[in-house]
């Protein structure tokens, strides 16, 4: 290139040298990615058929994917003429800098593949820790995402949860039911019935079997302790299902079911 060119005749120079390079790379990007695409689909359905857990199947085809695009920018790099040393050497100075820059994220993405390859809980089980507690519906990378009872959603950062005191219920919970009886009621009939509600119950399991028992001796009523375990999904409607299965059975078989009540005595001075 000379001193005395015209703009014109610069452009074209340009695109001369460099138009076919950058065309070519691309292109090689583009194809780069559609093969990232199709090479980590082919993984994702290979896994979806080994006994692996979800989030590590996500994250072995996100690696895979990322590997294949990482290849792809280096040979479009070079197709560029571009030297790939210098190249790598000042990524890893930018890296050190973000890596500074991104700590939260970091731990985050450690904390992360901590839970996923130590499975402290996993995908479907009930959890509670850190002041909130749900149904685990995702384990990403950065985030636990928790389905709580009312459908909504809560989203947890992975370095808030490692180190932390976790209370995993698994698939399924036990119910803590409580209904007061009088004083003078049969127990062994009452405790019948209750074990009859629960086998008839949709929502309450075989196993492990369900705790009947006195749980408390109150004022004005013998309290009935009622422990069924249930699936995760049904809490909420099985324990409005039994109370309402109790209380209908307890007023068929003539079981008092006794309110608070205090006797009060006057006792006049003379």
């Amino acid at each position: 290139m000379t001193m005395g060119m015209l703009p014109t005749e610069l452009v074209t120079d340009l695109l001369i040298r460099y138009g076919f390079k950058v065309l070519g790379a691309i292109v090689i990007l583009a194809a780069g990615l559609l093969v990232a695409r199709w090479i980590g689909n082919i993984a994702d359905s290979w896994i979806a058929h080994q006994p692996v857990e979800p989030p590590i199947r996500i994250l072995i085809v996100r690696l895979v994917r990322l590997t294949v695009v990482l290849l792809t920018l280096i040979v479009a790099i070079d197709n560029l003429g571009v030297q790939i040393t210098p190249f790598l050497a000042g990524i890893g100075v930018a890296g050190v800098g973000i890596g500074l820059a991104l700590q939260g994220v970091l731990s985050n993405v450690v904390a992360g593949l901590t839970i996923i390859f130590t499975k402290p809980y996993r995908v479907g089980e009930y959890i509670e820790l850190v002041g909130e507690q749900g149904e685990v519906k995702m384990i990403d990378i950065f985030s636990t995402t928790l389905l709580h009872p009312d459908l909504s959603k809560v989203v947890i950062p992975n370095r808030k949860i490692v180190g932390e005191i976790l209370h995993n219920f698994g698939t399924k919970r036990q119910l803590n039911l409580k209904v007061g009886v009088a004083y003078g009621t049969d127990l062994d009939h009452t405790f019948t019935v209750v074990h009859q509600v629960l086998e008839n119950s949709v929502y309450v399991l075989k196993e492990p079997t369900p705790v009947v028992g006195i749980g408390l001796l109150g004022e004005s009523a013998i309290v009935i302790s009622i422990r069924p375990w249930v699936k995760v999904n049904d809490y909420d409607s099985a324990q409005a299902e039994l109370y309402q299965a109790i209380v209908a059975r307890f007023q068929a078989d003539l079981i008092a079911i006794p309110f608070p009540q205090r006797e009060v005595r006057l006792v006049s001075e003379l």
